[in-house]
């Protein structure tokens, strides 16, 4: 005992004496170049920002910068005849050399013309309004996301989060699935393990935090060669490998263990590689959970430069997720056994991998993007999970899509055109046999769907500056096609015009606006969903694209240089939305719970809207202070059967976020992140039909009452998040650790209660009308805890 003691005080100690001796030893490389064709910019000016610690560039646009003290810095870029420039936030360490790239963007006019001033929060010409970006630190150092970028972005403006612990992305009232995603300019369809197919939440992130560098969050004014959303556009920027060796970080979080690795390959390529995989079936079964998941990930980012003209990306990223029942809990409690009733098993597996190459030319830049995406659903159930019965649910599935995208960036003066022309071959596959009760009557589900799509896009944008740059235009048309029925094969009922304006009224105050019209394709379980005679019945009910017209306008005010405030009023009005002929409710409505979402038959006869307004304030302080401090008021409304709209399930109506993280010195960090969000409507169970034998047998648990749709309301959730961070830098490693609090005051949510079936002392189902009936009662369903996490990484 007494040598323990005196081997946790020596490394105390060491720890200790190596922080006070550690030196700065940091060091950054880096490029600075043209934007457009890719040419060096010699002797530009490049420092830290809030510093006067700086380098000259070379002829060939290359800067070092030595004896950094390590920590997150930002870089900013200054060059005559170009918009001041401000880099990606990086973390530096005495272990490697990081290596950042600056574009710069030429004015196109004579330089007494302009005023130059640099801004870490700009926007783009195309998106002047409602476009986020997220840094490297409020990524590694977010509160009570434990490093899991599906839960980071929740801390933006108008993203609504339910209760769960599910990382739904539920934007400005609108459903859970009208986001897409880009991972360094490849689409991909599936961030989250265990995702919800036809939707895009789940309980964890497949994105490796160890990647990303930034990420750009559009919540409207989407650019036109981003498109099938209708309200979030989220673009992942990964960092590249280091260039001067291979480097390795080994990491212990919440749920998972990972190990990532990058380093040059060769004089002109760089890589960097990682795999993942989850712990928690021990921790689930050690604490009795009634479930016992397991996901694996990897993620995979390789870069040639060919010459200063021509580059290629790989990227890709996949995962395997298994998933049991713990069927072999002695004695299990009330909860237990509902969740066990219920739930089925879930098996998944996706990839994405595509390839970006780049061209660039004098004033001008061309990308081909090529692209390949999967995922594979199984999930199946037995009733009272005796697996000598037959199933009640028996479901295979999956999805791919072959894609291919070009697009060509011209900048020419004070005007910027972009155009964009895609194509895609998607194929749909899905088997199912399920056991459904409608109509007070039993009936059998058993179909095969193959699918096979053809989809086509093309989109063209021009922006261009006025009065010296105080007024910025950009007006954009797109389209969508789709071979799945000859409505949506006329790619001009998808025309989908965008405007968008900002108007400088002096070098703190700025009006924005931004109108337009987008469409998404509806899922592919919708899609694909046949009736037990093969016919494509969502096809023959003319099945169309949903759409949606969005108005915001707002102001910007930036009193400093690193302090920024907005406020913005939004309204998006939706139609065509598929509306459920089975629940009587639009699909809008659904998407936030597991399994399945839009598998039965609609029409596209949906409509609705959402409309409020947002207050914003971001700073990012020299002191060490960042900090995103937003408001959001939010109606969100769909029609039900009568046509009446009435508030759909994202009506959060009011959402605070709160994130702030300060830097203490002695690479001491301190966070914390505070939620609240309106209470949100819901609908309550059917007792007399949840009580039906055949009924409650076919699904394994009680029914919601959709004749009372959403006219009852939760109270509100709110949940503070604290971190603290602490990183040891060391000549050729680096320590870090942190420890991150979920809902540090243990706030209770309460939910609907949940409906269980009565036994007698036997453990029988007590029934009732000659065996019919199952007698039914409520027990309390909360949620929330408190869940402490200590994390560690180790970099060499």
């Amino acid at each position: 005992m007494k040598n323990t003691l005196f081997s946790i005080f020596g490394l105390l100690i060491l720890l200790l004496i190596s922080n006070i001796l550690n030196a700065q030893n940091g060091r950054i490389e880096g490029r600075v170049f043209d934007a457009t064709s890719n040419e060096p910019l010699p002797f530009a000016n490049v420092v830290i920002r809030g510093s006067t610690i700086g380098a000259t560039t070379d002829f060939d646009g290359r800067f070092r910068i030595v004896g950094l003290k390590p920590g997150f810095v930002i870089l900013e870029a200054t060059y005559v005849g170009y918009k001041n420039a401000v880099s990606a936030e990086v973390q530096i360490s005495n272990a490697k050399i990081e290596y950042l790239e600056i574009p710069m963007v030429s004015f196109g006019l004579s330089l007494d013309e302009v005023e130059v001033r640099a801004n870490p929060f700009e926007r783009t010409e195309e998106s002047p309004l409602s476009l986020q970006k997220l840094g490297v630190s409020e990524i590694e150092t977010s509160p009570g996301s434990n490093r899991d970028i599906s839960r980071v972005i929740q801390s933006l403006p108008g993203v609504g989060t339910g209760v769960s612990f599910r990382n739904d992305i539920i934007i400005r009232g609108g459903g859970p699935s009208e986001a897409t995603f880009y991972l360094d300019g490849v689409q991909i369809p599936t961030i989250n393990h265990f995702a919800t197919q036809g939707s895009s939440g789940g309980p964890v992130g497949i994105l490796n935090a160890d990647f990303i560098s930034s990420v750009d969050f559009y919540s409207g004014a989407f650019p036109a060669n981003r498109g099938n959303a209708l309200s979030g556009v989220f673009e992942f920027s990964q960092k590249e490998g280091n260039k001067e060796r291979s480097r390795f970080r080994a990491s212990v979080g919440a749920s998972e263990l990972s190990l990532t690795a990058d380093g040059p390959a060769g004089n002109k390529s760089s890589y960097i590689f990682s795999v993942r995989r989850s712990y928690l079936q021990f921790l689930f079964d050690a604490i009795g959970l009634p479930f016992l998941p397991t996901f694996n990930d990897y993620q995979l980012k390789w870069k040639t430069r060919f010459d200063k003209r021509n580059e290629l990306t790989i990227v890709s990223i996949g995962s395997l997720d298994q998933f049991k029942l713990n069927t072999g809990i002695k004695n299990p409690t009330e909860d237990q056994e509902y969740i066990l009733s219920f739930l089925p098993v879930n098996e998944q597996w996706s990839y994405a991998i595509g390839a970006v190459y780049r061209h660039y030319k004098t004033n001008s830049f061309q990308t081909l993007v090529l692209s390949r995406n999967m995922l594979n659903n199984i999930s199946y159930k037995y009733p009272e999970n005796d697996e000598s019965k037959p199933r009640t649910l028996d479901y295979d599935s999956y999805e791919v899509e072959n894609k291919v995208r070009f697009e060509n960036n011209i900048r020419y003066g004070a005007y910027k055109f972009v155009y964009m022309a895609g194509a895609e071959y998607s194929k749909y596959f899905n088997s199912t046999r399920q056991l459904l009760f409608v109509s007070n009557e039993l009936r059998q589900i058993d179909y095969n769907s193959s699918l096979d799509l053809f989809k086509f896009q093309g989109s063209a944008q021009l922006s261009r500056s006025f009065f010296r740059d105080r007024l910025m235009l950009s007006a954009g048309l797109r389209t969508d096609a789709s071979t799945y029925s000859s409505s949506m094969n006329n790619p001009l009922n998808q025309l989908s015009p965008r405007l968008s304006a900002s108007y400088v009224l002096n070098e703190r105050w700025a009006l924005i606006f931004n109108t337009g019209r987008y469409f998404q394709l509806p899922a592919y379980t919708t899609l694909g969903f046949r009736d037990n005679n093969g016919t494509l019945v969502n096809r023959d009910n003319d099945l169309s694209y949903i759409g949606s017209n969005q108005v915001i306008g707002g102001v910007q005010f930036i009193p400093k240089q690193d302090v920024f405030f907005s406020f913005e009023m939004f309204y998006k009005s939706y139609f065509n939305y598929p509306f459920s002929l089975l629940d009587s409710i639009s699909l809008a409505n659904k998407g936030a719970d597991f399994g399945v979402v839009g598998a039965e038959e609609v029409v596209s006869n949906g409509k609705g809207r959402a409309y409020g307004f947002e207050v914003l304030n971001r700073a990012r302080l020299s002191s060490g202070l960042n900090m995103i401090l937003s408001y959001t008021f939010v109606r969100s409304e769909f029609a039900d059967r009568f046509d009446n709209l009435v508030a759909s399930s994202w009506d959060f109506r009011h959402i605070v976020a709160l994130t702030a993280t300060q830097n203490l010195g002695r690479n001491w960090s301190i966070g914390a992140k505070w939620r609240f969000n309106g209470g949100l409507p819901y609908t309550p169970f059917d007792p007399d039909k949840s009580s039906l034998v055949e009924a409650w047998d076919a699904q394994g648990g009680p029914y919601l009452d959709y004749s009372r749709f959403n006219q009852l309301r939760f109270d509100p959730f709110h949940q503070l998040d604290v971190r603290v961070d602490k990183k040891y830098f060391f000549d050729r490693w680096s320590l870090m650790f942190y420890l991150d609090i979920q809902n540090l005051y243990n706030f209770k949510a309460i939910q609907q209660d949940n409906l269980i079936r009565e036994k007698d002392q036997n453990g029988t189902f007590l029934t009732t009308d000659n065996g019919t009936r199952y007698q039914l009662r409520g027990i309390p369903n909360t949620a929330g805890t408190v869940l402490p996490t200590i994390g560690i990484m180790i970099e060499f």
